[in-house]
């Protein structure tokens, strides 16, 4: 499965929650099963420019992408925890080019305040720097 049909289904699985409240509830419930390791829990991997502190851990096993993180508040774990999700198992080619459409795709940009949007956008940069780096 490529990941623009892995995005795709991921939206569709999260939209069979009509309400989009109810949807960020399960993001942020599914966010608490995400763990990483403490030893991973350190300043490098820090993602820079987000109001919480979010730490993400990326490595390539067997020529596929495998990402990781932890976060300070668990709205934002759930969230960083989703684009884990997204791009975990996949071709570091497509992690570098294929955007996130998720935010729209479940109708959260229009609930997340752009400061959270703008760390999100931070994340997914990062995970692009990864992806290119492997």
């Amino acid at each position: 499965m490529s990941l623009a049909e892995k995005q795709q289904s991921l939206i569709d699985d999260l939209n069979i929650i009509h309400d989009p409240h109810e949807r960020l509830n399960a993001i942020v419930s599914r966010g608490a099963a995400m763990k990483l390791a403490e030893e991973h829990k350190i300043e490098a991997n820090l993602v820079p420019g987000c109001v919480s502190r979010v730490w993400l851990h990326g490595k390539l096993v067997d020529g596929r992408t495998h990402f990781a993180c932890d976060a300070e508040s668990p709205m934002v774990k759930g969230l960083a925890a989703l684009l884990c999700e997204l791009y975990t198992d996949s071709d570091s080619q497509e992690v570098a080019a294929i955007e996130p459409k998720v935010w729209e795709g479940c109708g959260f940009t229009k609930m997340l305040s752009p400061t959270r949007l703008n760390g999100l956008a931070n994340m997914r940069k990062r995970i692009r720097e990864m992806a290119e780096h492997f």
